[in-house]
């Protein structure tokens, strides 16, 4: 994940460490080792200043940044610590773990203030309110918790869930909260009152991601039922079923400006929908494999979607055609992240053959080129049987290294394979 400011970049990794790299260059700044088991979760503070990093290991460990040294490690989990997360403050810290309970953490000191006691199975989700006052937290218990963030106190516990609460988020006034499930449902909840609003039924099977639009008066679920569906977060109306993707689907984002809503889906494509109509508009074809992570660009004009067919894609939102293809990855492409900035636009990739990437996407006429900036693995370099497509500007010695494996030839032509 980018840094607040954007300069720097964490990424954590089964290879037991977290690795800061200089966003510009693609520098490995520093190797934070530590950990005996995998890193399950990266998160920088808001002032940029600390990151958290959550692992199979049963621990947090904070490390200072720009220096990359060890902070504190923050002992009291019994399992894995799967989700960690900042309070909007940055003062706070609070950590959601398999032992069941979610622990609340002095992020300058790292002392344990609390320890979340109620739920009886693995907590997933942890999530602070926009104002810093409440935390929610979902679970394998089927329940959503509420806490005070600053006692500790249990506020509510929400029943009604019949399986896995996979995910929780706050709308953006912060007054509702919605919660997603494996029991095929959404349930919108006062978040003060903690009162159940609304069950959104409809889906056939689980519910694997749900988000508001940008205003907060709709809510979008993606499932496993093939379908996405949107609802009135005010009254919990269903508005639109939208229909066409053959398998189910994984990932669901709004547009900046929440107009048009993109879905990707096992089927293999990535679908764009009107959001007041619910209209089917392009069918964004290409892939040969699941499709996992798709992100708009900040103006909204194009979107990128990473694939298990272990490729990104480029495209137009306006017509639905492919403008590039990035190739070269070794295994599937898991999250994208597109970053604007004075200087131009950047994308940055994680994949499961263990390497973060950077790439410039630069307009070309009416079409795009992509160029990788760097690239930089958590483990050895992993060069072999690579195709570049519409990919230039590589480093000098990522070129070296691509000419030494037969990939690129050292004037710059792309070479055998």
């Amino acid at each position: 994940m980018y840094s607040p400011s954007g300069t720097q970049i964490a990424s954590g990794s089964s290879d037991l460490t977290v690795r800061l790299w200089d966003a510009e260059s693609g520098a490995l700044e520093h190797t934070l080792g530590g950990h005996t088991n995998s890193v399950d979760s990266v998160v920088y503070s808001p002032s940029g200043t600390q990151i958290a990093s959550g692992s199979s290991d049963n621990t947090v460990r904070l490390w200072e940044v720009p220096s990359g040294t060890l902070g504190r490690t923050l002992e009291g989990h019994t399992s894995a610590v799967l989700s960690v997360v900042y309070s909007p403050s940055g003062t706070q810290i609070a950590s959601g773990s398999s032992d069941n309970t979610v622990r609340l953490w002095d992020a300058p000191s790292g002392a344990l203030r609390h320890t979340l006691e109620g739920h009886t199975s693995t907590v997933w989700s942890v999530v602070y309110s926009l104002s810093g006052k409440q935390l929610a937290s979902g679970s394998s218990d089927n329940t959503v918790r509420l806490w005070d963030a600053e006692s500790g106190a249990l506020r509510h516990t929400l029943e009604g869930h019949t399986s896995t609460v996979w995910s929780v988020v706050y709308s953006l006034s912060g007054k509702q909260l919605a919660s997603g499930s494996s029991d095929n449902t959404v349930r919108l909840w006062d978040a003060e009152s903690g009162a159940l609003e609304h069950t959104l039924e409809g889906h056939t099977r689980e519910v694997n991601s749900v988000v508001y639009s940008p205003r907060g008066k709709q809510l979008a679920s993606g499932s496993s039922d093939k379908t996405v569906r949107l609802w009135d977060a005010q009254s919990g109306a269903l508005e639109h079923t939208l229909e066409g993707h053959t398998r189910e689907v994984n990932s669901v984002v709004y547009s900046p400006n929440g107009k048009q809503l993109a879905s990707g889906s096992s089927d293999n494509t990535v679908r764009l929908w009107d959001a007041q109509s619910g209209a089917l508009g392009n069918a964004l074809r290409g892939h040969t494999s699941y499709v996992f992570s798709v992100v708009y660009s900040p103006n909204g004009a194009q979107i990128v979607s990473g694939s298990g067919d272990r490729t990104v894609r480029l495209w137009d939102v306006a017509s639905g055609q492919c403008q590039a293809v990035i190739k070269g990855f070794f295994g599937s492409v898991n999250s994208v992240v597109w970053k604007a900035t004075p200087e131009g636009s950047y994308l940055l990739t994680g994949s499961s053959d263990n390497l973060v990437r950077q790439w410039q996407v630069i307009g070309e006429g009416s079409g795009y080129k992509v160029r990788l900036r760097w690239m930089s693995p958590h483990g050895a370099l992993r060069v072999k049987g690579v195709s570049i497509d519409r990919v230039e500007g590589l480093s000098d010695l990522n070129r070296e290294l691509l000419a030494q494996r037969g990939c690129v030839s050292r004037l710059g032509r792309r070479g055998g394979k």
